[in-house]
């Protein structure tokens, strides 16, 4: 019998800390393998004084046994898995272990170009892209103008489709100076085939031969859950599937394949770029939140927005996805509060809503507010010994998502969890 998958997902706007969590539980895994998105989400992993920012590779890098793969439902740059490859093995990281399947698809530096003349064209509706690519890389594989890392074997084949992808976006660039030539695309995309030629495998065989040879597959998803294309706060979204299902479109297996599904949530809640973000602060308390958890993008630097912990928001995502455990991040961070709120509920008009209708118009909260406390809590390592208004912070969390807390991060070092 071919053996189960677990997934990993972030159940809030990104930046839940899953690159932590899955370097967490990868020591029990064979596979780590990441199922979608791009090098616009980024991920880190700090080990004493060294920190580690991921943007392709799966978290599970520093387990040393531990198999990576990068499936077909990613999107992925040349440039940028090449360059993550290099500094890994720089740091005397095994990379032979790292595979990426033959139908994940590729970002060109056209695509960077493309959205960032999108963004620039949007004015003061612009999403808050990171302008890599990621979007527009999407748009050409559901329009079938897509160039998949297998093209990379075939020469011809793959100089045919970048010649038809630029023709097809030709207008698009109109006005636009210095783009590269076609010719220059193709040299590049060919000679980086070579480099990580050896990294390059039939995606769909490695999977299914890899479970029945019996061996663990953790899948890990890229941003959160309200970043979904299908279920975030559209339009301001990713461009693919965040959520648990999505597995299984991005490694080709089908849900029987599914034991578990862990979900990932900070303490509070953070979100980069526009968008709807119903708990979002914006006094004095935000700016200590965000300074109190480093809240600054891995990939962008950009300062992330903060707010106190959105039950609603949580609870939507924990259905979407079928949670059957949530991992609970950076409740250091809530160290020293007097006092902290969750959000309970939404209501516009003074009538009820659900996360479904939240949207630019305003909307009114239902607050919760639960007694703070001044422990310093980065030495603990049972959820048992947690101050008594912090066990209680984190059962109600537990509650509100609808599944039990496995476990708490409670500081930014590796072994920094209570379970």
């Amino acid at each position: 019998m071919a053996a189960p998958l677990d997934i990993i997902v972030g159940i809030q706007w990104g930046d839940e800390g899953k690159g932590r969590v899955v370097d967490l539980y990868a020591r029990d895994y064979d596979i780590i393998a990441r199922f979608g998105g791009g090098d616009n989400a980024g991920h880190s992993i700090e080990v004493g004084d060294q920190k580690l920012a991921l943007r392709i590779v799966p978290s599970g890098v520093l387990q040393e046994k531990t198999k990576l793969f990068i499936g077909s439902g990613a999107v992925v740059s040349l440039t940028g898995l090449t360059e993550e490859l290099t500094t890994l093995r720089s740091l005397g990281i095994d990379v032979s272990r790292i595979s990426i399947s033959d139908r994940a698809h590729i970002v060109f530096p056209y695509h960077a170009a493309l959205d960032r003349l999108s963004e620039a064209q949007r004015g003061d509706a612009k999403i808050g892209t990171t302008g890599r690519g990621i979007g527009p890389a999407y748009v050409d594989k559901a329009g079938r103008l897509g160039i998949t890392f297998g093209d990379l074997a075939r020469p011809e084949t793959l100089a045919s489709k970048v010649r038809t992808a630029l023709l097809a976006r030709r207008p698009l660039f109109a006005g636009v100076e210095s783009l590269p030539r076609e010719e220059d695309i193709i040299g590049e995309a060919l000679a980086f085939g070579k480099a990580i030629g050896s990294h390059i495998v039939d995606g769909v065989a490695y999977i299914h031969d890899a479970r029945e040879r019996g061996e663990s597959i953790l899948a890990e998803g890229a941003q959160g859950t309200l970043l979904d294309v299908g279920f975030g706060t559209y339009p301001y979204v990713t461009s693919s599937h965040t959520i648990a299902g999505g597995a299984c479109i991005g490694l080709g297996v089908g849900p029987t394949a599914v034991r578990k599904t862990i979900g990932i949530a900070k303490a509070y809640c953070t979100r980069v770029g526009g968008g709807p973000f119903p708990s979002e602060l914006h006094d004095a308390t935000g700016e200590r939140l965000r300074t109190a958890g480093k809240e600054f993008g891995v990939v962008t630097g950009r300062p992330r927005r903060c707010g106190w912990f959105d039950a609603v928001a949580a609870r939507y995502a924990g259905r979407i996805n079928g949670l059957t455990e949530v991992v609970i991040t950076k409740l250091d961070v809530l160290s020293g509060f007097d006092e902290l709120k969750i959000v309970r509920g939404y209501r516009r008009d003074g009538a009820p809503i659900g996360m479904s209708a939240v949207d630019a118009q305003p909307i009114e909260l239902e607050m919760e507010t639960l007694p703070g406390w001044q422990e310093d809590i980065r030495n603990v390592r049972h959820i048992r010994d947690l101050p008594p208004n912090a066990q209680a912070y984190v059962r109600l969390l537990g509650e509100a998502i609808g599944v039990p807390v496995a476990a708490v991060s409670v500081g930014p070092e590796r072994s920094a969890f209570a379970t």
